[in-house]
């Protein structure tokens, strides 16, 4: 283990973030993917998208509390509050809410691909017209590639014809596109990765929690089994909530926000095959191609150097 320490520290600056990058933009897919399938499989036993929230937000805020509490409060960290607001508002309980409300109207297939292939496409362009982040010719080609490989895994279900998906679908675009912008000013704004991603679960589950308690209540909580109830508070708090937010914080740090939102395009690929044993949705040939597609697309668009400005 220490020797490939070395071999990486060896390495010229650049290549040795690209690799980083890579490490923490999979870790962040594969979460992800574990985060869609558990709120796939949340929902359809009967939670609804507020009781996620709560969990994810009452976890992951507890969690790190200590932490900001330590940690200069009366500036969120060094965050400011403004931001601080402004990142919760978009990648907070909000971010929840909508998404995983889409799940009472579409499949699986529809929020995995959707919600994450508007993460990456929105990312990509507001990177290019926003921070100035050059295209390069083998990023346009793994993004066309990439697209290919996410229509290929969703198939006919994207065309389904249920006569409410489309509700579902537009839910999945908006929470894409809000990640999306929580992304951009991630970059825009250079800020640590993990005060931000304390400081959005505090912030949440202190603004969230007490109105989820006025209004919901425990009730439904209560009638829900123990085991799922752990399921979706390592999936939604400490997994999805603090370990997936830091790991991709990271990545666009190492990456540049344009060639870090080519990882989400994996998630979906990951939801699937968890999609197996939580909600007995067997992924088909197509979807297996579908995978290798989206792998040979992420590749070929991490080709080169980092990102450049104009």
């Amino acid at each position: 283990m220490s020797g490939q320490t070395a071999l990486i520290s060896d390495l010229p600056l650049p290549r040795r973030n690209t690799r980083y990058g890579i490490a923490f933009g999979s870790i962040a897919a594969v979460i992800w993917g574990t985060f869609l399938a558990a709120s796939r499989h949340g929902i359809g036993a009967g939670l609804h998208a507020s009781d996620l929230a709560f969990i994810r937000f009452a976890v992951a805020g507890a969690l790190l509390l200590p932490w900001v509490l330590t940690h200069s409060p009366r500036t969120l960290a060094g965050i400011g509050w403004r931001r601080g607001v402004l990142l919760s508002l978009l990648a907070g309980p909000l971010f929840i809410l909508i998404g995983a409300s889409g799940y009472r109207f579409a499949p699986l297939a529809h929020g995995a691909v959707i919600q994450l292939g508007v993460l990456t496409l929105m990312s990509i362009s507001l990177a290019a017209l926003l921070l100035g982040e050059r295209l390069k010719t083998s990023r346009l080609i793994g993004l066309g590639v990439l697209i290919a490989g996410l229509i290929t895994i969703a198939g006919p279900s994207l065309l389904d014809g249920q006569s409410q998906a489309w509700i579902g679908d537009l839910l999945f675009a908006t929470a894409g596109s809000m990640f999306a912008a929580f992304t951009i000013l991630m970059r825009r704004w250079k800020l640590n990765a993990f005060a931000a991603t304390a400081v959005v679960s505090v912030l949440s589950a202190v603004v969230y929690s007490p109105l989820y308690m006025a209004w919901v209540g425990t009730q439904r909580l209560s009638a829900t089994p123990i085991a799922l109830l752990i399921e979706q508070g390592v999936v939604q708090g400490l997994l999805s909530g603090i370990v997936a937010l830091f790991a991709f914080a990271r990545t666009v740090h190492y990456l540049g926000a344009g060639r870090a939102a080519l990882f989400p395009a994996l998630a979906p690929a990951v939801a699937i095959l968890l999609g197996v044993p939580l909600v007995g949705e067997l992924p088909t040939t197509g979807q297996w191609y579908g995978l290798a597609i989206c792998t040979s697309g992420l590749l070929i668009a991490l080709r080169g150097g980092p990102p450049r400005t104009r």
